[in-house]
């Protein structure tokens, strides 16, 4: 039966829904911020920095700020009451001795903000008063860490809108197989419809000659008495008989394809309209969601000069 897929239609209707969010839910990017400020750790505040990363997740940032302070020493991160401290961390973009880094993690709106202490040495934290250069490069440090941060995110952002769009690509591809089904069933139907026209003539011809020969045939019959002649003539007429039949059946075959050929023609030009209709709904979900696709591409842009 020539209908739209059902299938087709429900992962077209998915991705309409999908495509609504996106669009309610574009962020623009936003700005990464590192200020000075003070450390609440322990009993005690601690001179420090502080930077704040949009939209990131507290899990995923909390997993890669603990593999870089681990990354190159044996000294594992410890946390207690969601204060972490790790001892003789090393980070050569800040110092080229191990340092021991005091931090928090905290949930915003939206954001993480990372709270951090760098001890250069013993009771002696980046700050201001320690040197431009250390508070430069430990701004740096934490600057960049947000970057790439932010930047994954855009990009798995990216490709989940990506995504969406070559589904609906797809959509729109199998809608276009769809109709030129369509269109290949109407044309192979009246192909068909030809074919059996013509075979009804041939037929309708035939059985005029052999209804013809059936009557004349039967005229005689009528008029022999020899026994042997009758039954000769009997049986010539049970055989015309069975060819009459032959191409009565022959008839009504075609007939009956005929008629299943305009019904499935009539199906197909029935979902022409509807697939045409669903295809342009299907455009127009495109076109809004390669805006969105660009969106997103502009803010990896944005983020990567950051």
């Amino acid at each position: 039966m020539l209908i739209i897929n059902k299938v087709i239609m429900k992962s077209i209707s998915t991705l309409v829904l999908l495509v609504i969010i996106s669009c309610m839910g574009i962020n623009a990017q936003k700005s990464i911020l590192v200020s000075e400020d003070s450390l609440s750790f322990g009993k005690g505040r601690l001179p420090g920095l502080t930077v704040i990363i949009p939209e990131v997740k507290y899990e995923q940032t909390l997993k890669v700020w603990t593999r870089n302070l681990q990354s190159g020493t044996k000294s594992k991160l410890v946390t207690e009451n969601n204060e972490m401290s790790i001892f003789g961390a090393k980070i050569k973009e800040i110092s080229p001795n191990p340092v021991n880094v005091y931090s928090k993690l905290m949930n915003l709106d939206s954001a993480i903000k990372i709270s951090v202490a760098f001890e250069i040495k013993k009771d002696q934290y980046i700050e201001r008063a320690s040197g431009e250069t250390d508070l430069t490069n430990a701004k740096k440090y934490l600057k960049e860490f947000a970057r790439i941060q932010y930047l994954d995110l855009a990009k798995d952002q990216a490709d989940a809108e990506d995504k969406k769009l070559r589904d609906l690509q797809g959509a729109l591809s199998s809608l276009e197989k769809e109709k030129s089904h369509f269109q290949k069933t109407i044309q192979s139907e009246n192909t068909a419809i030809v074919t059996e026209k013509d075979n009804i003539t041939i037929q309708n011809n035939e059985l005029a000659s052999v209804t013809a020969e059936i009557i004349e045939q039967n005229k005689q019959l009528s008029s022999t008495s020899d026994g042997a002649t009758k039954n000769a003539k009997t049986d010539y007429i049970n055989s015309l008989e069975k060819k009459k039949k032959k191409f009565q059946n022959s008839i009504e075959s075609s007939e009956n394809r005929i008629n299943k050929a305009n019904n499935e023609i009539d199906k197909a030009n029935a979902e022409i309209p509807r697939n045409d209709k669903t295809q342009e709904q299907v455009n127009d979900k495109i076109e809004k969601q390669q805006s969105v696709c660009q969106k997103f591409a502009d803010k990896i842009k944005t983020i990567k000069v950051y």
